[in-house]
């Protein structure tokens, strides 16, 4: 009988949900496995359904949510194995700093599970203090999903921003710095893919609603991913996953020099770590005048992300530690 896996998350609507789960499911089938989800939100029913679906798996992967006591220790009786895949800081509070509830609610999760999976470095050195099994499994992409064919606009440079309302403030601390780049470049604009606009920021701003069918082609029709972020624990909890596509769309990308975006871009190689205003409006400036280093750093990204973080590459260390709770 094929290993039966589930899968147990807030819902399918969530970036985890479909990144670190969902979009494995073929892989998973094809490799002799039987995935599953199950949302574990939304009442006591939910909660009784979850319950009785693991105790019929044979390994249950919670993705980032924490319980209450009495809800974990009844899903660790229920469950054969039980491991965690977590990818942001869901120890600590939003604006990075710390928060008791939170890290007590994290460390009991992590003690109560088998193994933890988690989705960088950061994350990995805060789980290995409360479970010493731990793998690093990178959040990934389908890298074949961003090689389309683009044409980008010859009258204007557009950066793109890709994100929602609620990273919406990482782009928002940064437009002085943007608006430092449009003085020096007038043909700049900037993209935003996202459920919302920055009007009368100091930067002409191209609203772009996100939809999962058409968020490739926007990438692909802009000239420079940009991707600001706070040096915070929860912003170093973050897996990069906006610059990935940005990279695997082969475009040049400039990054804050903080978190995960600082181990994925090698700086002057896939793009530039900026960590100044004056850096931010150079780099852009740089990349601007010289459409082949855009081209070059693009390629670039592309391969390193079709390498190191697609879908099919980052698989295997997934399936390694899955299979080994067996």
């Amino acid at each position: 009988m094929n290993a039966r896996l589930l899968f147990v998350s807030k819902g399918e609507a969530s970036s985890s949900t479909r990144y670190r789960a969902l979009q494995f499911f073929p892989l998973w089938r094809a490799a002799g496995f039987e995935p599953a989800h199950v949302t574990a939100s939304g009442g006591l029913r939910a909660t009784l359904d979850m319950l009785r679906q693991a105790r019929r798996a044979d390994v249950v992967i919670v993705l980032r949510k924490t319980f209450p006591a009495i809800l974990l220790w009844l899903l660790r009786r229920a469950a054969r194995r039980l491991v965690f895949d977590f990818d942001d800081a869901i120890f600590c509070n939003t604006d990075g700093t710390p928060s008791r509830t939170r890290m007590a609610r994290f460390a009991a999760m992590a003690r109560a599970c088998d193994h933890v999976l988690a989705g960088n470095a950061f994350l990995a050195g805060n789980a290995a203090a409360f479970n010493p099994a731990v793998t690093l499994v990178p959040t990934c992409l389908d890298a074949a999903r961003y090689r389309v064919e683009a044409v980008k606009p010859a009258e204007t440079l557009d950066l793109v921003w890709i994100g929602s309302r609620s990273t919406r403030k990482y782009l928002a601390e940064a437009m002085p710095w943007l608006a430092a780049a449009a003085q020096r470049l007038p043909q700049l604009r900037l993209k935003i893919v996202a459920d919302f606009d920055l009007p009368d920021c100091g930067v002409r701003t191209l609203p772009v609603a996100w939809r999962a069918e058409s968020e490739a082609q926007e990438l692909a029709a802009s000239h420079i991913g940009i991707a600001p972020m706070r040096d915070d624990d929860w912003s170093r909890g973050k897996c990069a996953l906006k610059v990935l596509q940005c990279m695997a769309a082969g475009l040049p990308v400039v990054s804050s020099k903080a978190g995960a975006n600082a181990e994925v871009i090698e700086d002057g190689v896939h793009g530039f770590l900026a960590a100044t205003p004056e850096e931010w409006a150079e780099r852009i400036a740089q990349l601007a005048g010289d459409a082949e280093l855009r081209r070059q750093m693009g390629e670039a990204g592309r391969r390193r992300v079709e390498a190191d973080f697609s879908v099919e590459a980052v698989f295997d260390r997934l399936r390694t530690a899955i299979a080994s709770q067996r």
